[in-house]
């Protein structure tokens, strides 16, 4: 299942929400580590890095969207993704909090089956986004390797023409000559494959959705929900 292993932080200034979640997560499969506010919890990335942070917002010391402009500000935490628990129903509230970088917003009181389901989705989307961005950096690497190879395809074929045009101009044998055709011919069908493969990803890069506007996409739907 997708949530073994998984890593979760839960951060909450309330005993009993804290033993209730590391309970429950802990039998579901997720390995749990807890903190009771922000600066706890900036200690505990220290050793434990986690797969999600399920966040409290109202909490003493350092409040969970303190702790969440700390952690967006941190290259090398900036992407774990964030499940935010507030008391607080307002809608300028929760915008202000995706706008900070948090993933998803729970309104206490909290269901569990609910608070479990986002945090699957919000694991999902975050695989999916790793999906895509792997394909994508493959993608460009094969787009930089084929136009890599048609500029050597480019100087070979112009060091074949010189040559042929060397030996015809020697007077050279007749079968050399013929060799030399049949290679710049192959070299022609060569770079038409690799026209054709340039040109179908232009189009497929054209009509696909990339990595930054499907999250651009995914937190308008947030906002909105």
């Amino acid at each position: 299942m997708m949530d073994t292993q998984k890593k979760l932080l839960i951060v909450d200034d309330e005993t009993i929400n804290l033993d209730f979640f590391e309970l429950m997560f802990s039998k579901l499969g997720f390995i749990v580590e807890k903190a009771r506010d922000g600066v706890e919890a900036l200690e505990k990335l220290k050793k434990f890095f986690p797969d999600l942070i399920l966040l409290d917002n109202i909490m003493p010391r350092m409040s969970g969207w303190e702790f969440t402009k700390i952690l967006k500000g941190d290259s090398k935490f900036k992407d774990i993704p964030i499940v935010m628990f507030s008391a607080l129903d307002d809608v300028k509230d929760k915008i202000e909090g995706f706008e900070l970088g948090v993933d998803d917003y729970i309104t206490k009181p909290f269901n569990f089956s609910e608070v479990l389901a986002r945090i699957r989705a919000v694991l999902r989307n975050r695989e999916l986004f790793a999906q895509i961005a792997v394909r994508e950096s493959r993608l460009g690497l094969a787009e930089e390797l084929n136009a890599d190879m048609k500029r050597n395809l480019m100087d070979f074929a112009k060091t074949i023409d010189e040559l042929d045009a060397a030996i015809a101009k020697a007077g050279g044998d007749t079968l050399v000559l013929e060799k030399i055709r049949g290679v710049r011919n192959h070299l022609a069908e060569l770079d038409a494959r690799i026209e054709k493969t340039l040109a179908e990803w232009e189009d497929l890069k054209k009509n696909e959705i990339g990595l930054p506007a499907l999250e651009s996409q995914i937190r308008k739907y947030l906002d909105q929900d």
